[in-house]
């Protein structure tokens, strides 16, 4: 009778499965039309509940002013705060910075066009906004390292080219990365930086960029996804990638063009990420946002400390959100038949 009772449920469960997974795929289609992206704004983002509130502060942002932005989430369900623009004293975030004579650590990968492309414009702006008044170490990795733009960096400053070979495909380029960064961070990265930010080429800094980002781990809220009912989001759901979650797992969908925190837990993080696509490559089987679906499957174990809201990493095409009021970065315009060929 009880296997019988377990049939029955199965039968039940697989018509509301194939129901879900294709109203998912239809949002998807339906989403980059601009019309159903106006739609998104009548979705709540949530409230952060009242016995949280006083609990959620570090030492870079002091006690967080929710109060200060109704409109939006600004923490998690396990405590760790959301930073939206007007949360938080900047000259706090500094002050504490300076105080602990930091050294913060930026990791970009230009490989073949990406490089000519989009280097030389993320290096500048990031000069302007990016960690300004700390030490910084950039660290670049390409294939031709020769080609590296000269940009003149402030006191305190630093580039480093680091070698890397090119991939056959872009997806392997974009896989490649979590090894790369985990045998950096095991090296010179990891000793001469005490936080490292890791961030896709394809965006350019157009705001301020500091310390009140730092923290354990650091992930982003996906500019195109914030807004998504959880079982809209589009985590791997093939079983047998390590990348996978089941329906009902997951917080939110963090962006994999940004995410950073202190060298041990990034060694934690790209750790994982390069053994699963190993494994997954050892099954034949490729995760359908390749390193971006391994990072979130880790971030879902491995809960961040804090999450940057999307005005740190925003994408213009989503169109006008009235909370997103100050961005730091925005995405450059996808031109993927040029740098993917």
């Amino acid at each position: 009778m009880a296997l019988k009772g377990l049939r029955a449920r199965k039968r039940l469960w697989w018509p509301r499965l194939l129901l879900l997974s294709a109203l998912g795929f239809l949002g998807l289609l339906l989403y980059r039309t601009a019309v159903v992206r106006q739609l998104e704004v009548f979705i709540p983002m949530g409230v952060c509940p009242s016995a949280i509130m006083p609990l959620v502060r570090d030492n870079f942002t002091g006690v967080l002013r929710h109060w200060a932005r109704p409109e939006v989430l600004t923490c998690t369900s396990w405590g760790a705060p959301i930073i939206w623009d007007g949360t938080f004293e900047p000259d706090v975030a500094q002050q504490e910075a300076r105080r602990q004579n930091l050294t913060i650590g930026l990791t970009v990968f230009a490989v073949g066009r990406y490089l000519e492309k989009y280097l030389e414009s993320f290096l500048k702006t990031a000069e302007q906004h990016f960690m300004v008044g700390q030490r910084v170490v950039y660290y670049v990795f390409t294939d031709r390292p020769a080609a590296v733009p000269g940009v003149e960096l402030g006191p305190g400053r630093r580039l480093r080219v680091e070698p890397v070979a090119r991939e056959p495909r872009w997806q392997d380029v974009s896989m490649a990365r979590m090894r790369t960064l985990h045998e950096a961070l095991a090296g010179r990265l990891g000793r001469e930086a005490d936080f490292v930010f890791c961030l896709d080429v394809d965006q350019r800094f157009v705001g301020d960029f500091g310390p009140e980002a730092l923290a354990d781990l650091v992930a982003q809220l996906h500019a195109w996804h914030y807004r998504w009912p959880r079982w809209l989001l589009p985590y791997e759901r093939d079983r047998r990638s390590a990348a996978a979650l089941r329906p009902g797992e997951g917080d939110f969908y963090y962006h994999a063009a940004l995410f950073g925190g202190r060298v041990a837990a990034l060694r934690a993080l790209t750790a994982h990420c390069a053994r699963g696509q190993r494994r997954d490559r050892e099954r034949g089987v490729e995760a359908l946002w390749h390193d971006e679906s391994h990072l979130n499957q880790f971030l879902w174990r491995h809960k961040p400390t804090k999450l940057l809201s999307p005005e740190f990493c925003w994408a213009p095409e989503v169109g006008r959100r009235m909370e997103i009021r100050r961005p730091r970065l925005l995405w450059a315009p996808k031109e993927y038949a040029l740098v993917r060929a």
